[in-house]
């Protein structure tokens, strides 16, 4: 299923797909930046090859069209930029994958629950939506696959994440003690309620409305 929202003229903007084979080495860098502590990294290539019921979704680096011939031109892209600094010797190419991925979410699921096990963005592309729009992908496939809660977790400190959580309908369900293994810090655990009931659907319509309004297009392909 691909789903377009509302066009608005940006220089980024975003695809939203399945991880691939490809992607891998990409999403390993992921993990290295936005949870250096955490060993080890999921196992992406077996869980994709081998049909396990842990999913993954990516965020791919789209242009729009004026970006794109301003990058033809040698104009200044700032997300091309911002690239180049944090990376200035490798492009999606240089990973086996023709597309930059910047952000990742994965979903494991089974018996009607659906469980996030990890969400990150690189860092150079924080505060513009991306985690916003990878929650929004995954509860959209965990409706897809006829999943009825989605759960979490969280450490207790992360309140930026929980706030996002909470905005979205999850709530604390519980603490896991010493969850963490870098600092044995605990994790929240958060759940939504029913996410097929009137109540989340239309909370889920608005806020997707109000991401689209403010960051404009993102092209979604969820189904796996």
């Amino acid at each position: 299923m691909i789903q377009y929202l509302p066009f608005k003229e940006c220089a980024l903007r975003c695809v939203m797909r399945p991880m691939r084979i490809e992607d891998t080495p990409q999403a390993k860098e992921i993990d290295r930046e936005c949870f250096p502590t955490q060993w080890p990294t999921p196992s992406y290539k077996t869980d994709i090859l081998f049909g396990r019921p842990t999913h993954y979704l990516v965020a791919c680096e789209e242009r729009a069209n004026n970006a794109v011939e301003q990058a033809k031109q040698g104009g200044p892209v700032l997300s091309q930029l911002l690239r180049k600094l944090r990376h200035p010797f490798c492009t999606g190419e240089a990973y086996g994958s023709n597309q930059w991925i910047i952000g990742l979410v994965g979903l494991w699921i089974m018996a009607g629950e659906a469980h996030i096990t990890t969400i990150g963005v690189r860092e150079a592309y924080r505060r513009q939506g991306i985690g916003e729009l990878l929650l929004i992908s995954v509860i959209e496939l965990a409706l897809m696959r006829h999943s009825q809660v989605v759960t979490l977790e969280v450490r207790a400190t992360n309140s930026a994440a929980q706030a996002l959580y909470e905005k979205y309908g999850f709530t604390k369900a519980g603490v896991r003690r010493g969850y963490y293994t870098d600092n044995r810090e605990d994790a929240l655990i958060m759940t939504t309620d029913t996410i097929t009931s009137d109540s989340f659907q239309g909370r889920l319509r608005r806020l997707k409305q109000a991401h689209a309004e403010r960051w404009g297009l993102s092209r979604r392909q969820i189904d796996i």
